[in-house]
């Protein structure tokens, strides 16, 4: 059978698991598009490329495999910039397919030409154009890249008339194979054997790279068998479950919770940093531990060079092998033996109380009695993410996902849609700002068009409550910050929900949010909730 380039790609994006691509088409790309059809992924037609890719991201969360993403030459990749750097920054294995004008045209064409790889240069792992003869190496190094180490976006762009071009059969040949690796039985390996053997207060800081080498099983055994408390990351909540007596949830954003989390991790003799990647943190957890002092040995997937902070040891390889190896022979005593781990979750639930009568936390509460242990929520930039990374109990891992590196608004919604696209059998619902929702309302008709029962929370507070917050903490006048008007002025998303095909609600007490929640997750159509709570409502909760 003859097979042209795009074929090929296509092929070998089915290869590695891929199954759904999600774009906008122009006439640069059809080749493409249609070879993805017959290979057997689903093309999905969305209203905006950065919408587009959030949803290729939120595939990968459910399936493993990287996310697709196809964009036409120029004003197309232009669209896209923002959901690569939110790949790149968030650790995304996301796969970016673009037309390319061919090069003969290129020396005198110009119309919406530019270097597409010379722009996405510091925000992708790397850039590649297809070469006639060698689609098939091509492709096999980009998805290489894309998958190891660190994942991250790789491009490829297609020139127009190669995509169409027959190519010989292009037989799998190679493809790199990463074997699981574990540090050498040197004397700094059993100096932190030793030092963990010792140790009276240990503590693990878990990170997203755990999610991306897939072994939350394993780090979740290591730790519950030697009795070690962990705090996580916001993308690691749930590798141990948030209300187990040996977690301490989530961090990173929050002053509230580090009031109480990092003076734990202060006291602590010896701490693991397992799959810990800083890009998700602030400035307060710059340089909390200092191995002069404490002792911190560090498990990472690639060599850290940030400089946000420092350990005594690290070792960059697998995870799972690693933490395998360490286990031999280690044999702790009684750790934490004056319940300050006890201690310091009650201080946690105290700070973040979920029984407000109505406001953002009774929000979530409601939602979260709603839902099974393995939904997934999706939650957009602004302060209900910083709440709700704290309320939200994750009993899983991959349960609650966001974008925590380079915090986009907007991409909760587009999350959502992905994940459900990816895992039509489970409950999914996206939390966003008004905000948020309004910068991306076009994807709501794409979710219409889907047929898939996603449900849409709306914060509505007629503002942008976080830069508002920071706005009037700096005594600054408010400016620029708020829209709309009182009541249920501004814009009307229940009836805006309505009229895209949704249902759509309003919601102004924990009894009618149980109302508009009363078969949400189940049909073919999505449910929109507009829960209104008063301006300042997050003043003091995180």
């Amino acid at each position: 059978m003859s097979l042209t380039a795009a074929d090929i790609l296509a092929q070998r994006l089915f290869d590695a698991g891929c199954r759904h691509a999600f774009g906008i088409p122009g006439g640069e790309v059809l080749s493409v598009m249609h070879a993805l059809d017959h290979a057997g992924l689903e093309v999905v037609l969305t209203k905006h490329e950065n919408g587009a890719g959030f949803m290729a991201e939120g595939t990968y969360h459910r399936t493993g495999a990287p996310g697709v993403l196809f964009a036409t030459l120029g004003p197309g990749m232009a669209n896209a910039y923002n959901v690569i750097a939110n790949a790149y920054q968030d650790r995304v294995p996301l796969v970016f397919l673009t037309g390319k004008v061919d090069d003969l045209d290129a020396v005198s064409y110009t119309h919406q030409v530019f270097d597409h790889a010379k722009a996405l240069e510091p925000v992708v792992k790397g850039s590649f154009t297809l070469v006639d003869g060698a689609v098939d190496r091509i492709v096999d190094k980009a998805l290489s890249l894309a998958q190891s180490g660190r994942p991250g976006p790789v491009h490829i762009d297609v020139p127009i008339s190669l995509a169409a071009k027959v190519q010989e059969n292009a037989v799998k040949l190679w493809q790199p194979s990463y074997l699981p690796s574990a540090p050498a039985e040197s004397a700094e390996f059993k100096s932190v054997r030793e030092k963990l053997s010792q140790s009276k207060r240990p503590l693990a800081v878990l990170g997203l790279e755990i999610l991306s080498e897939g072994c939350e099983a394993e780090v979740r055994e290591f730790l519950l068998k030697h009795g070690i408390p962990s705090v996580a990351t916001y993308k690691a909540k749930g590798v141990i479950p948030d209300d187990h007596a040996l977690s301490l949830g989530g961090a990173g954003l929050s002053p509230k919770a580090d009031k109480t989390i990092l003076p734990l991790v202060e006291q602590s003799d010896c701490l693991l940093l397992i799959g810990y990647d800083p890009i998700e943190m602030r400035h307060g957890w710059q340089d909390v531990w200092q191995p002069g002092k404490q002792f911190v040995a560090e498990f990472t997937l690639e060599p850290n060079l940030h400089g946000m902070h420092r350990a005594s040891y690290t070792f960059s390889g697998s995870i799972a092998p690693s933490l395998t190896a360490l286990d031999s022979g280690l044999s702790l005593g009684t750790v934490w033996d004056n319940d300050e781990i006890s201690l310091a979750k009650a201080a946690l639930n105290s700070a973040f109380p979920s029984d407000e009568e109505w406001g953002p936390a009774a929000i979530v509460d409601e939602v979260r009695k709603a839902m099974p242990d393995h939904g997934v929520a999706s939650v957009d930039s602004g302060a209900h993410r910083i709440l709700q990374s704290q309320l939200w109990v994750c009993r899983e891992p991959h349960t609650l996902i966001q974008s925590s590196a380079l915090c986009t608004m907007g991409c909760a919604l587009p999350l959502a849609m992905g994940a459900k696209v990816a895992s039509p059998d489970v409950p999914v619902v996206a939390f966003t700002g008004d905000a948020g929702l309004e910068m991306i309302l076009g994807e709501l008709s794409t979710l219409r068009d889907l047929k898939l029962p996603v449900v849409v929370v709306v914060f509505v507070d007629r503002s942008l409550a976080l830069i508002e917050l920071k706005q009037r903490g700096s005594g600054r006048e408010n400016l620029a910050v708020d829209f709309g008007s009182t009541d249920f002025g501004g814009t009307d998303f229940a009836a805006l929900a309505q009229a895209m095909g949704g249902r759509g609600l309003n919601a102004c007490s924990r009894a009618e949010m149980v109302s508009a929640l009363d078969g949400a997750f189940e049909g073919e159509k999505f449910t929109l909730i507009a829960a209104h709570i008063d301006r300042e409502s997050y003043d003091g909760k995180f």
